[in-house]
């Protein structure tokens, strides 16, 4: 359990394919993520909770040292699954409430690869009760596996490299479930940030080139057209538009099986009210919690768009975070009596299923049942 957030290992940050290339150096509150389409596949995520202990500089220590109020509410929960209580010190009861949260936390993401999670408790201040905050430590492009195959490299991983119709049902079921529960930047979210980056807010070329013109004072032949809205819309390539997505039924079995796993955990999260929901991102008081993300950038770490397609639109939107730190809380979720932490803990199986169900869609051979 750790009461501050800890950098990710440099195993883990090494394994991710990063936003910025080698060369080169706004999450609403409460929002449902369906309408924002959250790096290479992450190491098993077996230390995540427990990586680091580090508890607050207030909360004391030493034998006699009183337990912060984080403490005490997951002292109840866990003094509920100790089928053989018996009398601690405060120390002891320290390490083994933080021992039995730890283990009950890495049961359920143990099995997730595809994102690299990490679970921080903290200790509520001025009134406020503890929280649990959900960690993303990936940063870049979630490796999509064969959906992102091109013929190209049709003996990299599979001896046959899927229609375009199947990469597309794929990348579309994942488009518009995982950000529930992953901090992803989509393609939409993508051309929002390049508007505002690039075209003075403008979405049309018409408006993109006046903008150009006018604050890079560049003449019509001087402008890249792949730089338009229109040239980095065209670059997409065809898996990427739900317009080539095959219906269900014209699927093999077993990857319309998986996309439907994957649709039905979205729907059961979606069902969870906000205050229930260990993934839900609620900025109203991140930074009551965790002051130091005023100075982050507002982009999540996280992306399912192609890098090696966009990877100098991705870098200019994601250089302030680069520098500064990406938005990468998946989820804030207080705790003012001990009740709650059954319905985190219900709540983050969730969210753990649906993770899963993206992560097999990935992991499958499209064409075996």
């Amino acid at each position: 359990m750790a009461t501050k957030p800890v950098l990710p290992s440099p195993s883990a940050a090494s394994k991710q394919q990063p936003f910025t290339r080698k060369s080169s150096s706004r999450r609403k509150a409460g929002a449902n993520r369906s309408s924002r389409l959250p790096a290479s596949i992450s190491p098993p995520s077996a230390d995540l909770a427990g990586r680091t202990v580090a508890l607050s500089p207030d909360v004391q220590t030493a034998f006699d040292g009183p337990l912060g109020a984080h403490h005490r509410v997951l002292g109840h929960w866990a003094a509920a699954q100790d089928d053989a209580p018996r009398l601690y010190t405060r120390g002891e009861a320290r390490q083994r409430i933080e021992r039995v949260f730890d283990s009950a936390v890495l049961e359920i993401l143990n099995p997730i690869e595809i994102v690299d999670l990490r679970a921080a408790v903290l200790e509520g201040e001025d009134g406020r009760p503890p929280a649990i905050a959900l960690i993303c430590d990936s940063i870049g492009q979630m490796n999509l596996g064969w959906i992102e195959k091109s013929n190209a490299l049709r003996n990299a991983i599979l001896d046959q490299v899927a229609p375009v119709g199947m990469q597309a049902a794929a990348y579309q079921a994942i488009a518009t479930t995982i950000n529930a529960a992953a901090p992803m930047i989509g393609f939409e979210d993508l051309m929002e940030e390049l508007s505002v980056y690039y075209w003075d807010g403008s979405i049309g070329d018409e408006g993109a080139l006046v903008s150009i013109k006018e604050w890079r004072g560049l003449a019509d032949d001087e402008i890249d057209v792949e730089q338009l809205p229109s040239g980095v819309m065209g670059r997409r390539p065809a898996w990427m538009f739900a317009s080539n997505a095959y219906p269900l039924k014209k699927l093999p079995a077993g990857l319309a099986k998986r996309i439907r796993r994957l649709r039905k955990a979205r729907v059961a999260l979606d069902a969870l009210e906000n205050t229930d929901n260990a993934w839900c991102y609620n900025s109203d008081f991140i930074l009551d919690y965790l002051p130091e993300y005023e100075d982050h950038g507002m982009l999540p770490p996280m992306t399912i768009v192609p890098f090696d397609v966009f990877a100098r639109e991705i870098d200019d939107v994601a250089r302030p975070c680069m520098e500064n730190g990406f938005n990468d809380i998946v989820g804030l979720y207080q705790m003012p009596a001990p009740a709650a932490i059954d319905q985190w803990f219900a709540s983050l199986k969730l969210g753990a299923e649906l993770l899963l169900a993206a992560q097999d869609l990935i992991d499958t051979n499209p064409f075996q049942p």
